[in-house]
């Protein structure tokens, strides 16, 4: 009776913890250590569970032990079939639409402290026919060497970087703006932390000087590691208070999938106000990072989002440049005023 017991027990509790992994948010657990690591890599934690699945499926061939590995077996494969529906919902495609006049194109790519070189970033910065370029982890030197090469290309940028201190070029975020979209200053403080930043990397806050155009945010939030935590949720607090004016378009590394965005949302946005253009294209289960893992077993870490005024076009993960150097995958998404 005891060994039964147990087994339930053990069968039980696995149920409670898989559901606590599928579905955090529905617990208040997305942002918690462990939770917020798990649920950023649904690919992988469906093929972990689909693996544990048909381990213990040979669990349950001795008649000793065939009800709980038939138990066993069963939560460990909803768990890996919860995972793979989330991936399908959010879509594993995207979409391409030509971009015309009132529309503006987005490439943002964390360059991991500036390995890929500026004629890569302004190659594909030129193809995509970007209007605004978002490159965590990237000086002002190499900015404007991408923004030279833009230039020579046919399509001149204005650069602006702002960077917490020269120790690492992690500590450096810039972007890149097309003179089309009008003239732009930096708004956000120059030092880590709220009210006016994001805590340990930085992130750039750009207000159109005449008032007419969108708030363009170049994002970098820190990872969650364990001992960043607590800035990794102040970081995504912040954003979202970006993300709560009427035109709004925010890019980069918030190393965060939507799961983490839980929470923070206002009118039927994702983020502040702001909706996430991969989910709105279908391209939303697509991995970001890392560039060693196929894109369906990564994490969707890299987003552009924005305010409803703007309708998604086309959004795409650049799967082609994984041998560039950088860890993280380019993203484009093209968006149009909406109506």
């Amino acid at each position: 009776m005891l060994p039964r017991i147990l087994g339930w027990a053990v069968v039980l509790g696995t149920a409670l913890v898989a559901a606590v992994l599928l579905w955090p948010q529905a617990f208040g657990l997305q942002n918690q250590w462990v939770a917020a690591h798990v649920v950023a890599l649904r690919g992988a934690a469906a093929v972990c569970g689909t693996v544990a699945a048909v381990a213990l499926a040979f669990v349950a061939i001795p008649r000793a032990t065939r009800t709980f590995g038939i138990a066993m077996s069963l939560v460990l494969a909803l768990f890996a079939a919860g995972n793979v529906a989330v991936i399908a919902a959010r879509g594993t495609g995207g979409s391409e639409v030509a971009p015309d006049a009132a529309s503006v194109t987005i490439l943002s790519w964390n360059t991991l402290g500036e390995v890929p070189e500026a004629a890569t970033i302004a190659g594909l910065a030129l193809e995509e026919g970007a209007d605004v370029v978002v490159l965590p982890e990237t000086t002002e030197p190499l900015g404007e060497e991408v923004a030279i090469a833009m230039r020579d290309g046919g399509s001149p940028m204005w650069v602006h970087t702002v960077a917490f201190d020269d120790i690492a070029k992690a500590r450096s975020t810039t972007i890149l703006i097309s003179p089309g979209l009008g003239d732009y200053e930096v708004v956000s403080a120059l030092a880590p932390g709220p009210p006016g930043n994001t805590n340990t990397l930085p992130s750039i806050v750009a207000e159109p000087v005449d008032g007419d155009g969108p708030r363009i945010v170049a994002v970098h939030a820190v990872a969650p590691i364990r001992w960043e935590l607590r800035n990794w949720r102040s970081d995504l607090d912040w954003l979202a208070e970006q993300c709560a004016g009427e035109n709004v378009i925010i890019a980069g590394d918030f190393n965060a999938t939507v799961d983490h965005f839980a929470g923070r949302g206002i009118d039927g946005g994702d983020l502040g106000r702001c909706r996430d253009a991969a989910v709105q294209a279908g391209a939303g289960g697509l991995g970001t990072w890392p560039t060693d893992l196929p894109e369906l077993l990564g994490s969707p870490i890299d987003h552009v989002l924005a305010t409803p005024g703007w309708q998604v076009d086309a959004f795409r993960v650049v799967g082609e440049l994984d041998d560039a150097g950088s860890d993280h995958r380019p993203v484009v998404a093209t968006l149009s005023p909406a109506g």
